[in-house]
């Protein structure tokens, strides 16, 4: 009978410990708590690093930064489930490159993102743009549509308003005032055209990776937010604390404060402005 008994407790208290476990399950206590975040090297690491990661570490996270040098793994590496989140890609891309791979990707929040810009060594302002400047531009659809919208905000080439802003290319160019000769380039490599050509369209992060500054462009884009990176996890973990965590420490001053001091020319998304109002 006092084998029964003992039997008996220790049954009641693995069902009682069970129990407990799967309730403190369901209400989140045991959630996780080690992030792995990957990002591209240069601004969007370091933002990271130096605007998220300090913050999460603050709720009680240890967190992890991956960096990568190119735009295809952080997604790969993010579904087979290496990272819980990425910083890289804007929403045209993301879209893009989760239905080409079979992927299943979701944004969490819009971040800060570093603007396109129009630079040159040989001209101080639009206005001494001389006719027929050769022009280097990015050679890839998303980022062309990019610098051909910049260049009509400064009037300098008239677009046919019935094609779709997001994918204009050059045979949407209706006007080209300055008769400007547009030389396609791969996007990375913009920055080093600077020396070489009349002006050239760079975007932000290969700007800044370059040792550029923002503030020396001619003209910077009116960037749209769907073109600003987002921070994106699988659509699996929307519902996760952690993710709700990610979300309400860029949404937070302290986040803002650091962008503010650090990245500086860093256009902020529709969200973060409205905010102000």
């Amino acid at each position: 009978m006092k084998k029964r008994l003992v039997l008996l407790i220790c049954l009641l208290s693995f069902s009682l410990l069970a129990a407990c476990g799967n309730k403190e399950a369901a209400s989140g206590s045991t959630q996780k708590k080690e992030l792995t975040i990957g990002a591209t090297s240069g601004p969007y690491s370091d933002m990271v690093n130096q605007a998220i990661k300090p913050l999460l570490e603050k709720k009680g996270y240890k967190v992890k930064v991956v960096e990568f040098s190119d735009y295809i793994q952080p997604n790969l590496a993010l579904a087979n489930g290496d990272l819980d989140a990425n910083l890289f890609q804007h929403k045209i891309y993301m879209e893009t490159f989760a239905k080409e791979h079979h992927l299943d990707l979701s944004e969490v929040i819009i971040v800060p993102t570093a603007p396109m810009g129009i630079y040159s060594k040989k001209f101080k302002s639009l206005n001494e743009i001389k006719d027929g400047s050769e022009m280097a531009i990015p050679n890839d659809p998303t980022n062309l549509a990019r610098a051909l919208l910049i260049l009509q905000d400064q009037k300098l080439i008239q677009l046919d308003s019935s094609v779709n802003p997001l994918t204009v290319s050059e045979k949407d160019i209706k006007e080209n005032v300055k008769h400007l000769k547009f030389k396609p380039i791969e996007a990375g490599q913009l920055p080093r055209t600077v020396e070489s050509v009349d002006l050239a369209a760079v975007p932000g992060n290969f700007a800044l990776a370059a040792k550029m500054d923002l503030n020396d462009a001619l003209a910077l884009e009116n960037m749209p937010d769907d073109y600003r990176n987002r921070i994106v996890v699988n659509t699996k973990d929307l519902n996760q604390p952690f993710v709700k965590d990610i979300q309400a420490v860029v949404q937070s001053k302290e986040f803002e404060k650091v962008i503010d001091q650090n990245f500086k020319g860093f256009g902020k998304p529709k969200w973060m402005l409205e905010r102000k109002q």
